[in-house]
């Protein structure tokens, strides 16, 4: 069930539509919800229907006033396909709802005990979840003093499978490696054919590791238009990108409402066009960015303490004339890029210039895995820390390595390790040759690039190299899958 087929014949007809009636486009979580209920066993999709149920099912916002006035003034039942979010009310213990989408707030809204208890559990599963809701009008009591609210009748999460982690774990043995590699790739909607090389492959895949391992920072500089702000934007939604400015309050810390940041609530946060960000120049900022980046908490100047198990990308532009890490790349970036002490705190750097632009042929067409499945796949890896573990026994770490070049290389391999070779269980798993091709060299290269743009920010930083770390080679290992 969480295997679909994307026809390409459709997806910019399907694009057009929701585009069109979405406030906020969670394009592919809607665009596979409707493929699912549109298609048949053979991926053929029945467009007419697809097109109907989104005219009927997901409204504009221009329609909600609409939608209100058949709710209250005529007295019907309304469903559509929306963003919820559940809340209760601490005083008199009443749950309530959101449509943010809709600008509907939990004060204008019940949900009764009969219907919490048939849909609480659904709604209670995330944080802010998708899925047909059906609402009608309670109207005003004036002997309780009652205010009118809108309530909701009923919920059907549109989540078309089960998440189980161990069944994408033991279907990894099935596939070779650069099998594999495409499987990904097109569960994040690309098309594997459209790329030139393995390597490219390869390197489209380091932006996926911050989804599968908690407190990774990452940097990324590439040109335009190679699609690291829609892969962290739109893939998952345990994720959260930031494009332009963002207060403080917002980011990390609302001290007026008491609140943590998005910081806190998401499985990473990628900072996109960092270049232009005034708010990286706002030292509070940096202080608190470098105290979750180095300690996964921060404490503010009221006492509260914020713990972060997420991590920070930084994303941002570069020009051609800098696309080489042996050249200082940062000198445009703001001034926490040129501080050793905040660099030091980044595990690894992806050379974005390494990826093509994005074209029609990179577009994912044909059978591939649910998106959203794939993401709360990679969202339920996060906590499963048999793979540090098994980091931890393959790699050989020299005498004196220093300590933060150590733990960025081992959590670098420790995501390559949950997504090229899930199925691992332990060091017997995965051959010495794999581990080191593909999971250590490439985080050392990663890390190596951040040590070097360390040095160049910092003439008093001398070593330019990280420990040469060398892969343990375990007796009598059986030949892994």
């Amino acid at each position: 069930d969480a295997v679909l087929q994307i026809p390409s014949a459709i997806i910019s007809v399907l694009v057009t539509i929701i585009s069109i009636v979405f406030i906020t486009v969670d394009y592919e979580r809607i665009r596979d919800f409707v493929l699912r209920q549109f298609q048949d066993d053979e991926g053929n999709v029945d467009v007419d229907e697809a097109v109907s149920f989104i005219s009927q099912r997901i409204p504009k916002s221009d329609d909600w006033k609409a939608i209100q006035s058949r709710l209250i003034n005529n007295g019907e039942k309304v469903k559509i396909l929306a963003k919820i979010i559940v809340s209760i009310n601490i005083a008199t213990g009443e749950w309530s709802f959101s449509l943010p989408d809709f600008g509907l707030s939990p004060k204008n809204t019940i949900i009764e005990d009969d219907v919490w208890k048939a849909y609480g559990k659904e709604l209670l599963k995330a944080e802010e979840n998708w899925g047909i809701i059906e609402l009608a009008y309670k109207y005003p009591d004036e002997e309780q003093k009652q205010k009118g609210k809108i309530r909701l009748l009923s919920y059907a999460d549109f989540c078309p499978y089960d998440v189980d982690v161990e069944e994408f774990k033991a279907a990894r043995t099935n596939f070779s490696l650069e099998e594999w590699v495409d499987i990904i790739l097109s569960a994040v909607d690309y098309n594997p054919k459209g790329y030139r090389s393995a390597t490219e492959k390869l390197t489209a895949i380091k932006r996926l590791l911050p989804f599968v391992e908690k407190r990774l920072n990452m940097l990324e500089l590439a040109p335009g238009g190679t699609g690291k702000s829609y892969l962290f934007g739109q893939i998952s939604r345990f994720g959260w990108i930031i494009s332009g400015n963002v207060s403080r309050a917002k980011l990390i810390y609302d001290k007026s409402r008491k609140t943590d940041g998005a910081i806190s609530t998401h499985d990473f946060v990628a900072l996109d066009e960092i270049r232009e960000a005034n708010y990286m120049r706002d030292k509070e900022v940096q202080s608190a960015l470098q105290s979750v980046m180095e300690n996964g908490s921060y404490r503010a100047d009221d006492g509260h303490e914020v713990n972060v198990d997420g991590g920070i990308v930084f994303l941002g532009n570069i020009k051609s004339d800098v696309m080489n890490e042996h050249v200082n790349m940062l000198q445009e970036l703001p001034l926490p890029f040129h501080q050793p002490q905040f660099l030091d705190r980044i595990h690894g750097f992806i050379k974005g210039w390494e990826l093509p632009r994005i074209n029609e042929d990179m577009k994912a067409a044909g059978w591939a895995l649910n998106t959203e499945y794939f993401a709360s796949i990679m969202h339920e890896l996060r906590e499963d820390p048999v793979y540090r573990s098994i980091v931890d026994a393959l790699i050989c770490v020299p005498n004196k390595a220093d300590t933060r070049d150590t733990e960025a290389v081992k959590r670098l391999c420790t995501a390559y390790l949950k997504l090229l070779f899930p199925h691992a269980a332990s060091v017997h798993d995965i051959k010495p040759e794999d581990f080191s091709r593909y999971c250590l060299i490439p985080a050392m290269e990663m890390r190596s690039i951040i040590r070097m743009q360390i040095c160049m920010a910092d003439n008093s930083v001398k070593n330019r190299s990280i420990p040469d770390f060398r892969v343990n080679v375990f007796d009598a290992l059986p030949a892994a899958k």
